[in-house]
């Protein structure tokens, strides 16, 4: 039952967020991210370390904290997110995915659960991360609301 509404909202935020993908941006990559979730009922903290890797291979990495408010019950989890990266160009520099992104987010877990995040934002707001990312988590829970998501290059 909670898969299936997790599927369902899914969906839903895909309808909701496709128009804003529409815009004319090309695969630039994939940004693959681990860490842990902290809960607190009306939001959560997640912090996760992530890897960017391009199309021509290389790899950079980055840490990210995402922040959401809404319904967050859970019990603290380990969570593993993959998000297609969509730019202006296939051509990013080092650090061009530095900046603060926004968007909608929910997840359910009943020892593994599914999630998704639509998030828009980096240089000039002009970075898509897939509008929607794949997220495979453990614990117990449910969440939606609205997330921000600060991503850095690691190390910096």
């Amino acid at each position: 039952m909670i898969r299936l509404s997790s599927i369902a909202l899914a969906v839903g935020l895909a309808a909701i967020v496709s128009p804003a993908a529409a815009q004319s941006r090309v695969e630039a990559g994939m940004l693959e991210c681990t860490g842990t979730t902290a809960s607190f009922i009306v939001g959560s903290v997640t912090e996760l370390r992530c890897n960017f890797r391009g199309p021509d291979g290389r790899t950079e990495p980055y840490v990210a904290s995402i922040r959401r408010v809404g319904v967050d019950i859970a019990l603290p989890a380990n969570v593993a997110v993959a998000w297609g990266v969509f730019a202006p160009s296939r051509n990013l520099g080092p650090g061009d995915l530095r900046g603060s992104y926004a968007g909608a987010s929910a997840s359910a877990t009943a020892v593994v659960g599914v999630g998704a995040n639509a998030l828009v934002g980096g240089s000039n707001s002009t970075i898509a991360l897939q509008p929607l990312s794949v997220q495979g988590q453990t614990g117990l829970g449910i969440a939606a609301g609205i997330a921000g998501m600060e991503l850095r290059p690691a190390g910096r």
